[in-house]
């Protein structure tokens, strides 16, 4: 007979075999803002159907044996022979296979295609954010490419193909292909200008070949089949495509010195790399390499965003399953005061973050059509936020996982796997001081993005005071903008929060545009999470943010 003592209750059964699109209204309605009724309707069915994959509890075991079997490396083989591997578990080829086979790494070219993706991206995030590297970098490689129309002629279709083939093998032999990242080096950091590996023109080689000697401190996604590197030429810091396996079949010098021990993002494989004579093609002028490849670094900052509101969003979720289903006191969590207070503030943050993500996502599609104001909006809105949003997923997270109690500090919970992975989008492509002295730099230099940003959070004006008087603090900050540097971090979040305020005023529910303009835009509101003012309405917040009924 069983002891009495190990029956189990009160306990909240796993969030699992639901439809992550469908069950998240931001989400949802976020997509169909941009897109015609008739666009709305067929995109919500193929996300849906990711939606449901993603979150499937099959899915959430291959994340959980992907994490738990971290990438190996192999840098010979049994004979001797330098092979320079990273081997993987197959639960990683499975969810970074599904995220290619979705065309995560594409969306250029068609009519909202960049919207679509970022939704997909959002969805297939909150399985683990781990595939979000390598796709990230294979969908920012592509526009670079076009400087060099015989790269690009190669390149394009194997980067952009919705067959996953992690073969190393020459480019005609592969039915897809991924791209990775190699710019900081161990003196320079953030510091692209201070990098030390050079390259001068390949002997003997195919045309426009360089050979490189350097070593690079991070590589992402080692595994890939070309990396975008910088290097110092004749002309000063140029843009180079490095393949793994050269033309004629034979491997290229890529010596991975090690996998880096990370924090989180632990499916996933960064490492050092030293080139010696490395071969590589160039991309863009000699002396450009910079702002070349900061086109590329553009994208994947979206993506940093749009990865920070799948990371929120799973955590929310999981944070008001578990109040849902578990008493507390006489009754469920969810339904006591002060805990409807937090979940219903870490819902609004993570709304607001999912407006701001899609809205960015709009405008690249905007930006791609040759419409100005988008890409002017980008060009400030982009580091402002990416600075907040990255910035807030690590307190956010932290936060959720305290909903839970000791059980969110227990491994099997995911939550531990979150909060692991939250910091990594503030550092990635450029810390938070960074961002924010890019968006300094851009108002400084590019007067029309001044005007895109008002032209942008107009569209709320006179819908909310508090907004309204948001924006002419705003225009204060900018008075002195030569001396400003120390207050930078100050500006873009003002600017950050300001267009979330402007989004969630103009398409968020009542509930929840007036609790996030009480709170972030207004006065009355403390720095903790749950701190909300009297008059808001955090049960209907709460309710709209709920994964399953």
């Amino acid at each position: 007979m069983t002891s009495r003592t190990h029956t189990v209750a009160n306990q909240s059964p796993p969030l699992a075999d639901h439809d992550v699109f469908t069950t998240d209204a931001a989400l949802r309605e976020g997509v169909a803002h941009y897109v015609s009724e008739e666009g709305a309707a067929r995109l919500a069915a193929e996300l849906s159907e990711l939606g449901r994959e993603a979150g499937s509890a099959e899915a959430q075991e291959l994340a959980r044996q992907a994490n738990e079997s971290p990438p190996v490396l192999r840098t010979h083989d049994r004979y001797g022979n330098r092979v320079d591997e990273v081997g993987f578990h197959p639960a990683w080829h499975r969810l970074l296979g599904r995220a290619v086979e979705w065309g995560l790494t594409g969306g250029r070219g068609e009519p909202g295609g960049l919207l679509r993706r970022a939704a997909g991206f959002h969805v297939w995030s909150q399985v683990d954010a781990g595939p979000g590297c390598p796709v990230s970098m294979t969908h920012a490689a592509v526009p670079l490419l076009r400087a060099e129309p015989s790269l690009a002629e190669v390149w394009q279709p194997l980067l952009t193909s919705r067959q996953y083939d992690p073969r190393p093998a020459a480019a005609p032999e592969k039915r897809g292909a991924l791209a990775g990242m190699g710019m900081t080096e161990k003196q320079g950091g953030s510091d692209l200008a201070a990098g030390t590996t050079r390259a001068r023109p390949a002997e003997g080689a195919a045309s426009g070949m360089y050979a490189l000697t350097g070593h690079k401190w991070f590589c992402s996604a080692p595994m890939s089949d070309v990396f975008l590197v910088l290097a110092r030429a004749e002309g000063g810091p140029t843009c180079f495509l490095l393949p793994r396996v050269l033309p004629d079949g034979s491997r290229n010098v890529f010596r991975l010195q090690r996998l880096k021990d990370k924090l989180g993002n632990r499916a996933n494989a960064s490492a050092e790399v030293e080139f010696d004579e490395t071969l590589a093609w160039r991309v863009g002028e000699e002396g450009r390499g910079i702002a070349t490849i900061l086109e590329m670094v553009a994208a994947t900052r979206v993506d940093c965003v749009t990865g920070s509101a799948a990371l929120m969003r799973r955590a929310v979720a999981l944070a008001i399953h578990h109040a849902t289903h578990r008493e507390a006191f006489g009754g469920p969590l969810a339904d006591k005061p002060l805990m409807r207070a937090v979940l219903a503030d870490l819902a609004v943050e993570s709304e607001a973050a999912t407006a701001l993500a899609l809205r960015l996502a709009a405008a690249c599609d905007g930006a791609a059509a040759g419409r100005s104001h988008d890409r002017y909006l980008l060009r400030l809105a982009v580091p402002a936020a990416k600075f907040w949003v990255s910035g807030r997923c690590t307190a956010l997270v932290a936060e959720a996982m305290e909903c839970l109690g000791g059980n969110g500090y227990v491994e099997e919970s995911g939550m531990p796997r979150l909060l692991r992975e939250a910091p990594l989008n503030s550092m990635w492509e450029g810390p938070g001081n960074l961002q924010a002295l890019d968006v300094l730099r851009a108002l400084r230099t590019e007067p029309n993005v001044l005007h895109a940003f008002l032209t942008e959070v107009g569209q709320a004006a006179g819908a909310d005071h508090r907004l309204d008087a948001a924006i002419k603090e705003v225009l204060t900050e900018l008075s002195d903008l030569q001396g400003m540097e120390a207050r930078a971090r100050r500006l873009a979040e003002r600017i950050a929060l300001v267009l979330q305020g402007s989004l969630l005023v103009r398409h968020a529910p009542p509930a929840v545009a007036d609790a996030f303009c009480a709170t972030r835009l207004g006065r009355d509101r403390g720095l903790a999470f749950g701190t909300l003012p009297a008059g808001l309405d955090p049960a209907a917040v709460v309710a709209r943010a709920t994964p399953v009924p």
